[in-house]
């Protein structure tokens, strides 16, 4: 039986490429989907992709997903350090939501070391680049499988 994760970028992130390459590399939000779907192709999973600039977007698909994935992987971008609706919308779901970030978020700013949305979040994983997804899909791969 194949398991829908949905993956959720937020702010800036359709930017990635030529945003701030020197933290976030020089390859497009398409070539990290394209990464994210040849490495789901060695699972039993299928990968569903939403970005948005919006809160309220992020929280109105992040409720739909209760319906329709099985797990959710997010980045929620500058979101994460002061979005308390986004944190409620991942508590109030009954799927596991793991947090990624490209960038360490904790050598950074001093600000960005603050989740509020981490605490509700299955985990976090931060710092290592587009492999942050990746660890993410392997880690819903083990744990989806067991259930």
């Amino acid at each position: 039986m194949s398991k829908k994760i949905l993956i959720i970028n937020g702010p800036n992130l359709n930017r990635l490429g030529k945003r701030e390459p020197d933290l976030y590399g020089s390859s497009s939000l398409n070539d990290l989907e394209e990464m994210l779907r040849n490495e789901a192709s060695g699972f039993d999973m299928e990968l569903d992709f939403f970005q948005a600039n919006v809160e309220g977007a992020i929280i109105d698909r992040l409720h739909q997903a209760e319906s329709d994935a099985a797990a959710v992987i997010i980045n929620p971008g500058a979101f994460t350090h002061y979005s308390y609706a986004i944190r409620d919308a991942i508590a109030s779901i009954h799927i596991p939501v793991l947090e990624v970030h490209i960038s360490n978020v904790h050598a950074r700013e001093e600000f960005r070391s603050t989740s509020v949305t981490a605490p509700v979040c299955a985990g976090q994983i931060s710092g290592l680049g587009f492999e942050s997804y990746t660890a993410g899909l392997y880690y819903f791969a083990r744990r989806l499988t067991n259930e």
